[in-house]
């Protein structure tokens, strides 16, 4: 089982990526955020829409957040402007750390009950499972937005956890 510090930890691993990959994805043109390079979501901007619309779904389950509007076909659609996407982005960051530094070993070790869309379902699992599942997912898309930005010429630095951690904020 994870300990509530996996949490924090991966909280500001994950506030820090996303601050990288946004400052890099805001020198691209608009144009180029959103041209289809072949991602499972598309594009850079689908991408990191995607994930917010993911985020804000897990944390409507894990901590009351308000559940996003989109359906997940959708997400990749759902925040028309990079400006507003931003806001957004920083905004869960803040809250996701907020709740990861709230967490505790019972929060963890109780199971989790949800319905899921895109099981059409009821669904129980370990809630330690799915935390971290919430930032594997981050991990893994943010990933591809990397490589999209690296594609297009940015460079948004190393993604080493222990790298990154080491950092100062």
């Amino acid at each position: 089982m994870i300990r509530p510090s996996y949490a924090a930890m991966m909280a500001v691993y994950n506030r820090r990526m996303n601050a990288r990959i946004y400052a890099s994805a805001a020198r691209l043109d608009d144009a180029v955020r959103r041209c289809d390079q072949g991602a499972f979501w598309r594009s850079i901007h689908a991408t990191l829409c995607h994930l917010l619309w993911a985020d804000e779904m897990w944390m409507s389950r894990l901590d009351g957040w308000d559940r996003p509007r989109a359906n997940l076909a959708d997400s990749g659609d759902d925040v028309e402007s990079f400006e507003t996407l931003t806001i957004g982005r920083h905004q869960a960051d803040v809250r996701l750390a907020a709740w990861a530094d709230r967490l505790d070993d019972q929060a963890l070790a109780a199971p989790l009950t949800w319905f899921s869309g895109a099981a059409n379902m009821m669904m129980t699992a370990d809630r330690a499972a799915l935390v971290v599942h919430l930032f594997n997912h981050q991990t893994h898309h943010r990933g591809q937005v990397h490589a999209m930005l690296t594609r297009a010429g940015e460079r948004p630095g190393d993604t080493d956890l222990w790298l990154v951690m080491a950092e100062a904020d």
